[in-house]
């Protein structure tokens, strides 16, 4: 079982930044065994929206739409650890941002639920 915990969540004005990090443990990650590791964000009354992900094997990134530009997200593998850097912040940004993993990254591409979730952590964005 993968334990995902995230850090970085608050509140900022609009226009600012917020970085946010996930580490996962529980899991001896062999040579051969790859994972996907992201972040999907859900606001109140609204579905469950995809933010980005990125493969720890070759570094292949994905954003949800209109994101791209104003998300990055990146890792660092030898601390199991992924980090979403939020620029140019929008109260619609407003929401629960999850972590979360997969063996592959179709959750982001094309839907459908990761195998691993974080308890989340709330960002909020004021105009």
């Amino acid at each position: 079982q993968v334990k995902l915990v995230e850090s970085g969540g608050g509140s900022v004005e609009a226009g600012g930044s917020l970085k946010l990090s996930c580490t996962a443990s529980g899991y001896i990650e062999k040579i051969d065994e790859r994972r996907c590791m992201g972040w999907f964000r859900q606001a109140p009354g609204k579905e469950r929206e995809r933010v980005a992900a990125i493969y720890s094997g070759d570094g292949m990134t994905y954003y949800g739409d209109s994101l791209r530009g104003r998300f990055t997200i990146s890792q660092d593998n030898a601390k199991n650890t992924v980090f979403l850097d939020m620029n140019g912040m929008k109260p619609e940004d407003t929401a629960m941002y999850y972590c979360a993993a997969h063996l592959d990254c179709l959750p982001w591409v094309v839907g459908g639920n990761p195998d691993s979730w974080g308890q989340g952590t709330q960002v909020t964005v004021s105009s």
